[in-house]
């Protein structure tokens, strides 16, 4: 409760701070489209985001939440929006990466229809453990799962989800008996890990942070290209022997293709201003997110990559979301 009230006065915050800059300027509202509800995570990123873009951009900036399809109502809205220079969408993971793969057909490309503007921020993904499991780190974890004659179950928020998909490249690469028992969700699949009912799960920062500082399951290891700021003493998974090892959520920012160029560079610009800021990045790290500061030439990079990536993975799983 306490988390949910931390997250409904910081959208308030947000949006109440962006909305008085309206009257110091005649254009256009600028629509900020984000594919999942408000008061999530992803919806106060974008309203935390918002505030200084707007203040550098000198317009009004409204959220317009179109949750549903794993982002992929928000992605065809935006995705046939042609109003160039007045909306931007939070293409995520799911929308450029694993939606190609997961549904056989799409009303949106992933690759085609949108213009990346730059990188926003990434959930690093944790291994954890309920505390009756004898295991502290990964080395330990692994031999204690290679004891267990029938194989080790493991929870995650939903098949095709990021928490599914990085525990399937886990159990790809470490070679162990790990058996996937999907929930509706990360909050009641910690709860059962809590509980006992299912000894391992993953999970993202912005939800397991408080179960983390609460003693109530144990981290095995993040799945970071480093330790996460906001909790340095655990180690990541590549350090401890799975070299290489890397995967978490992500957001970036994009436009409808068709955009003009200036209009992507102002937006590219107004978003790096907004992740340099020291007040914004302590306010995203509280939520347990990490900035994710990239180009627009960074994130389509990025995001080829991690449709190669995890389409691979996807494919050779054959998980398929309709």
């Amino acid at each position: 409760m306490q988390r949910k009230h931390f997250l409904a006065t910081l959208a308030g915050l947000a949006l109440a701070n962006t909305l008085p800059l309206a009257h110091a300027q005649d254009s256009k509202p600028l629509e900020w489209v984000v594919g999942y509800a408000a008061g999530g995570g992803s919806d106060i990123v974008a309203r935390t985001i918002a505030e200084s873009m707007s203040a550098t951009l000198g317009r009004t900036i409204i959220i317009n939440n179109k949750p549903g399809a794993g982002t992929n109502i928000a992605a065809e809205y935006s995705a046939r929006h042609k109003d160039y220079g007045n909306l931007m969408f939070s293409a995520d993971f799911a929308t450029l990466a694993a939606n190609p793969f997961l549904f056989s057909k799409l009303s949106y490309n992933a690759e085609k229809d949108f213009q990346p503007v730059g990188l926003l921020v990434r959930f690093p993904m944790f291994l954890v453990v309920s505390n009756n499991v004898p295991a502290k780190n990964l080395k330990e974890f692994m031999a204690w799962a290679k004891g267990q004659a029938d194989g080790v179950n493991w929870a995650s928020a939903g098949p095709g989800s990021p928490h599914h998909l990085v525990g399937e490249l886990f159990r790809e690469q470490s070679g162990l008996k790990l058996t996937h028992v999907p929930y509706r969700g990360a909050a009641p699949a910690i709860q059962d890990v809590i509980g006992g009912q299912v000894p391992a799960m993953w999970i993202d920062s912005a939800t397991v942070y408080p179960f983390l500082a609460g003693n109530k399951v144990r981290a095995i290891g993040v799945a970071s290209p480093q330790r996460v700021t906001t909790m340095p003493d655990v180690p990541t998974i590549s350090e401890q022997g799975l070299q290489g090892f890397e995967g978490f959520a992500w957001q970036g920012l994009v436009v409808p293709t068709g955009a003009p160029a200036d209009v992507v560079a102002n937006f590219s610009k107004a978003l790096q201003t907004a992740l340099a800021d020291t007040r914004t990045k302590a306010r995203l790290q509280a939520l347990g997110v990490e900035p994710m500061p990239g180009t627009a030439a960074q994130m389509g990079s990025f995001a080829r990559a991690e449709r190669e990536k995890w389409g691979r993975v996807i494919t050779k799983v054959g998980v398929k979301l309709d």
